[in-house]
């Protein structure tokens, strides 16, 4: 077996753009940033759009489940296709392909055109995997559960920076002379059209590894792809760890996801709050991401360079059922402002599981980075999933219930029940959901690493030989 010493960064120095590593941390970055942007892009003119295209309730939440469904499928494939071709060229050609369900939502007449645009905008939700083989393969282990979970942070941003990003784009678009009514078409145009063009920018200016990219590396002798990736991959899926890892970070970034969707009318709901008010509460949650998942990445680290490789786990399993508890116990309380430090308690626990579950996935296996991240990414998207069907399930049947029991009460009065009734739903499965996750962080203690893995982690701060060639 072949093999070669990739130069991969042991330091991240945010400022020292003539390493590879650090361009490649700030684009990967921007890039994943930006699709997150263009994912939920859409979610601060839904009112507009409801209005525009006449959506029913059903519609509306089936436009979310499907949006989070596309990224489920995209994750799953991406990471296989980013060990065989590499990220860079995985991230153009999903940058570039990814921009143009994005701008065609903003020529949408009907709700199934809608509809079919929200779920291939999903896909772009994939940047997240290719994000993290990308930081994986340019940094060392040392700091590698840091570099991931600094990029995935800063690149979450975008999901909660469009809820002030879109406003701002909107306003300029009707500045320009553009109707109100369409601002929210032109908005995603634009956005699209951003993300097209850092594809370029990734193409250009990015290399798949220390050492050059695999098309370079394959000419050099020191890359194959064969059928032996086949057997990896279905190795991989043979790994239990791996799905332990799945369900953990369906249990993180999957309830993360669908607390960041129904918290608004949760709090407005339970605290009889003003919606601007209750959207900046949940605009300082999602901008946590600013730090906590990199906690998550650096506590990772550096329990892993005391504890090795089993340290990883603990500390990725402790910082889980924190997760669960604080959720859990925020679900039942009904004082704002113990709420919100709940809310806060719960945000920067989930931030960090996120950021430690991969500080723990770059190390299942080296030869199958790619693999590995794009199932346990798919992870999150099936928690979020199977959350929202929860949560619409029991919330749907408690508002019915509601309402057929104060009819001819009023509209006041039975809508002032329905909202009562659906956030005790809410509040019921946040409490249901937290008791899930602490058992998660249980199963996470099943994740074990042979004696070779642990001694070769504890032998070497950079980054070991890594095999690119067969025979």
């Amino acid at each position: 077996m072949k093999t070669i010493k990739l130069e991969k960064s042991t330091k991240l120095e945010l400022l020292n753009f003539k390493s590879i590593a650090t361009r490649t941390f700030w684009i990967t970055s921007i890039a994943f940033f930006l699709c997150f942007f263009a994912w939920f892009g859409i979610v601060p003119f839904m009112p507009d759009v409801v209005r525009d295209l006449g959506l029913t309730p059903d519609q509306k939440w089936n436009s979310i489940i499907l949006a989070v469904s596309g990224t489920v499928f995209a994750r799953l494939l991406i990471g296989k296709l980013c060990d065989k071709y590499g990220p860079r060229l995985c991230y153009t050609w999903l940058l570039m392909l990814g921009a143009i369900p994005v701008i065609l939502i903003g020529f949408v007449q009907t709700p199934l055109q809608f509809l079919i645009c929200r779920l291939f905008i999903g896909f772009i939700g994939a940047s997240f995997v290719i994000t993290q083989v990308h930081t994986s393969i340019m940094f060392a282990p040392n700091i590698v559960g840091t570099a991931n979970a600094t990029s995935a942070g800063w690149g979450n941003l975008g999901g909660g920076a469009n809820r002030l990003g879109m406003p701002i784009i909107a306003a300029a678009v009707v500045s320009f002379g553009i109707a109100e009514v369409d601002a929210w078409r032109f908005s995603m145009i634009i956005a699209g059209v951003v993300c097209f063009l850092m594809g370029i920018v990734y193409f250009l200016f990015t290399k798949d590894t220390p050492n050059g990219n695999f098309k370079e590396l394959k000419e050099k002798g020191e890359l194959s792809i064969s059928k032996k990736d086949q057997v990896g991959f279905t190795k991989v899926l043979k790994d239990y760890r791996v799905w332990i890892l799945f369900l953990v970070y369906a249990a993180c970034f999957g309830i993360e996801l669908t607390v960041y969707g129904t918290m608004d009318d949760y709090l407005q709901n339970t605290f009889q709050i003003e919606r601007v008010t209750a959207g900046n509460i949940v605009l300082s949650f999602a901008l946590m991401n600013i730090f906590a998942r990199t906690l998550g990445g650096f506590f990772g680290d550096r329990f892993g360079k005391k504890f090795g490789l089993r340290g990883r786990v603990l500390f990725l399993a402790t910082i889980l059922a924190v997760e669960g508890i604080m959720l859990a116990t925020f679900s039942s309380i009904t004082l704002l402002p113990l709420a919100i430090i709940f809310l806060v308690a719960f945000s920067l626990s989930v931030q960090m599981a996120e950021g430690a579950t991969f500080s723990v996935v770059p190390f299942i296996n080296k030869k199958a980075i790619g693999s590995i991240s794009g199932i346990v990414g798919a992870g999150g998207n099936v928690g979020a999933f199977l959350a929202a069907m929860l949560l619409k399930s029991k919330s749907a049947v408690a508002e019915k219930a509601a309402i057929a029991a104060n009819e001819g009460l009023g509209a006041e009065v039975i809508q002032a029940a329905q909202s009562a009734a659906s956030a005790t739903a809410v509040s019921t499965s946040f409490f249901i959901i937290g008791g899930l996750i602490v058992i998660t962080s249980a199963i996470t203690l099943a994740i074990k690493f042979s004696t070779e893995d642990e001694t070769e982690n504890a032998v070497t701060n950079n980054e070991p030989k890594l095999a690119l060639a067969d025979k």
